[in-house]
């Protein structure tokens, strides 16, 4: 039996290590979408009640972070193959634990750039491309069920890290609050990654063949010549643009419509069904035709939101935001997947990178613009309505694969 169908094998074993891999990426992920994505909402607030700075002004620090990351993650594949992933996970969690540190103690706007800029780095080394590339190292065979495990930390940093984090605020302060965080973070972090990530297993002739793959700029530059590529990096990007602007909007347009409780109790239900989704879909997600799968998820959302804008009723706007929710983790699941699938699997890395810097680019702008359509017509039903046609697009696109995806590549 040669190496990779071997590994394969061992894959299905619970005593594999690769899952204590899954265990750790979980926790990064944790920590990862905790301080450096959910967590801007927090600072946003706690900044502006302490300085009293208007909230675009915050907020388009917030932008500059997503930017700036967007351009590191591309080298996320890179990074690894040249440091090792260990190494790259302590640095991201360092570097994520230090930006937290000094948000607490920002005095200036021209600093908060200066942060959001070490908070990049952090979430280069603890997010979607770091995780991905991490665990396409133990994983091939389960590599779906791996990454879909993993990434529930991203909705786990949601639900259990922002309260506690807003609860901190409350007892230590802002300042202190942060500090605590990464506090804890290094703690817990620095052992557990020291510990069980270490080099990954060997796949006999990979090594060999990856010495003659395409170098990572010969990779992108062919990417973007592929319909293929084209096709899942645009679809994701364009569905991704519409989950974060309308999460972040959400509250906004249910308080008056439904009330602040009920709000709340919608944004739950919204983020709950997300780990559903992505739990259910783990068991069966390698084994589906994925394109198909994406294209049924876009639809559903946009299903969602028209009941959204067109209905009253408090129950029927919590089943509505929890049938959205139930795609939301694996919208940034399923392009990994995809790219497993259909391309030269020596290009995984630099391929699940480049659309995560992609869509990270994309989805930067989804608040902002959702908000500015919203001002301009009066209400949330234009940009809503915009979002149903950006999910229906991206349905039609994904089904369009290219020919020869495997070989451009």
């Amino acid at each position: 039996m040669d190496a990779p169908s071997h590994i394969a094998g061992v894959e299905t074993s619970v005593r594999y290590d690769g899952w204590r891999i899954v265990a750790v990426c979980f926790l990064v992920a944790t920590f990862g979408w905790g301080v450096g994505f959910y967590g801007q909402s927090v600072y946003l607030a706690e900044l502006h009640r302490l300085h009293g700075w208007p909230a675009w002004l915050i907020s388009s620090a917030t932008t500059f972070f997503y930017l700036f990351g967007a351009g590191l993650v591309v080298f996320v594949s890179e990074a690894v193959r040249a440091f090792g992933p260990r190494n790259c996970l302590l640095g991201g969690v360092v570097a994520m634990a230090a930006a937290a540190v000094m948000i607490g103690q920002v005095t200036a706007p021209w600093q908060l750039y200066v942060v959001n800029a070490l908070l990049a780095f952090g979430w280069a080394g603890t997010s979607l491309a770091i995780i991905t590339n991490t665990l396409g190292l133990w994983f091939d065979q389960k590599r779906g069920m791996a990454i879909s495990l993993a990434l529930n930390g991203a909705s786990f940093g949601g639900i259990v890290g922002v309260p506690l984090l807003v609860a901190a605020i409350g007892h230590f302060g802002f300042s202190g609050a942060m500090i605590a965080a990464a506090i804890v973070m290094l703690a817990l972090m620095i052992p557990v990654i020291l510990l069980f990530v270490g080099a990954p297993p060997s796949r006999g002739g990979v090594a060999a063949a990856d010495a003659e793959a395409p170098s990572a700029s010969q990779v992108r530059a062919l990417a973007f010549r592929d319909t293929a590529f084209l096709t899942v990096s645009i679809a994701f990007a364009l569905v991704l643009f519409v989950q974060v602007g309308f999460i972040v909007h959400l509250i906004a347009f249910l308080d008056p419509v439904i009330g602040r409780e009920y709000a709340a109790t919608a944004v739950a239900f919204l983020t709950a069904m997300a780990v559903v989704g992505r739990v259910l879909f783990s068991t069966v997600i390698d084994r589906l035709n994925q394109r198909l799968a994406s294209a049924i998820s876009f639809a559903s959302q946009a299903v969602a939101l028209v009941i959204v804008i067109n209905s009253r009723n408090e129950m029927l706007l919590i089943a509505a935001c929890a049938l959205f929710g139930f795609s939301v983790g694996n919208a940034i699941t399923l392009p990994s997947l995809i790219v497993q699938r259909e391309f030269d699997p020596r290009s995984f890395g630099v391929l699940v990178s480049l659309i995560t810097a992609i869509t990270q680019i994309t989805y930067a702008f989804g608040p902002g613009v959702i908000g500015l359509l919203r001002d301009a017509s009066g209400s949330y039903a234009l940009p809503f309505y915009a979002c149903i046609g950006l999910e229906l697009v991206a349905a039609v696109l994904i089904m369009v694969r290219g020919r020869s995806a495997k070989s451009s590549s």
